[in-house]
């Protein structure tokens, strides 16, 4: 992160819930940078989910504000989110299951259709293994498979920021894994991530940052091994001590 870079995302004392007077956001905030992952990690209910679905306008914020790249985009609709540079990965029914993969990929792209070709192929290199079955149903793919599918269509749009809901929830130790490289891979290019997560220790592995929401808040924030050696939060949320953690990235 450059010194004095200006946030790409951030959140201000957000407010927010799916019925008119029931919060499950009560004030969070948070903050990413260019080209930072950041880690989402709590317990269940916590606000984890809602927190991206209000930055994606799919849940009303009440409260507070939501900024890109300086602009409020509070509320804003999600269609022009997207042109605007957001993408989002929800955690099921990411997926079109009656369509072929490049039609898929095609459906994420329909507000540049001029710029498809040129975004296909860098599908197909980021995700050989969606190359290789393009003609294929997305029906037939398996978890870790269609979760490739919904980040590959997300990236279609070139988006600043991607944010993922539980990209490894249902899926094998191995798919998780593999999950987990790949975002890291898509960061690696420049892309800001912001990665809601149920697997806390691996999150904590490979994020620059990371928040724990309790109760609709940031209850607490740091790098990846600072939260996974704070004693609060491994009593709380993380059970062991996590030493494997070096500098908030895995290594390899």
């Amino acid at each position: 992160m450059a010194e004095n870079a200006r946030p790409v995302l951030e959140t201000d004392s957000l407010v927010a819930g799916y019925l008119p007077g029931v919060n499950i956001l009560n004030g969070c905030s948070i903050t990413a940078y260019p080209g930072e992952m950041i880690g989402i990690i709590g317990p269940n209910g916590a606000g984890k989910s809602t927190l991206l679905k209000a930055i994606f306008g799919l849940v009303r914020v009440h409260e507070g504000t939501v900024r890109l790249n300086g602009e409020d985009i509070t509320n804003t609709r999600t269609n022009k989110l997207v042109a605007q540079g957001v993408g989002f990965v929800p955690q099921t029914n990411n997926v079109f299951p009656s369509l072929s993969i490049e039609e898929n990929l095609r459906m994420g792209l329909f507000l540049r259709p001029k710029k498809v070709s040129e975004r296909l192929r860098a599908m197909w290199d980021l995700f050989p293994v969606l190359a290789d079955r393009r003609n294929q149903s997305a029906g037939q793919l398996s978890g870790g498979e269609r979760q490739s599918l919904a980040m590959a269509r997300a990236l279609m749009m070139e988006p600043s920021v991607l944010l993922l809901d539980e990209p490894s929830a249902g899926l094998s130790p191995v798919r998780q894994d593999e999950t987990f490289l790949r975002t890291r891979m898509i960061n690696r290019t420049g892309v800001s991530v912001v990665m809601v997560e149920q697997n806390a220790r691996r999150c904590l592995q490979i994020c620059d940052r990371g928040y724990v929401l309790d109760q609709g808040r940031d209850a607490h924030t740091g790098t990846g091994r600072e939260l996974a050696n704070d004693p609060k939060v491994i009593e709380l949320y993380l059970g062991t001590l996590a030493t494997d953690v070096d500098n908030g990235r895995a290594s390899g």
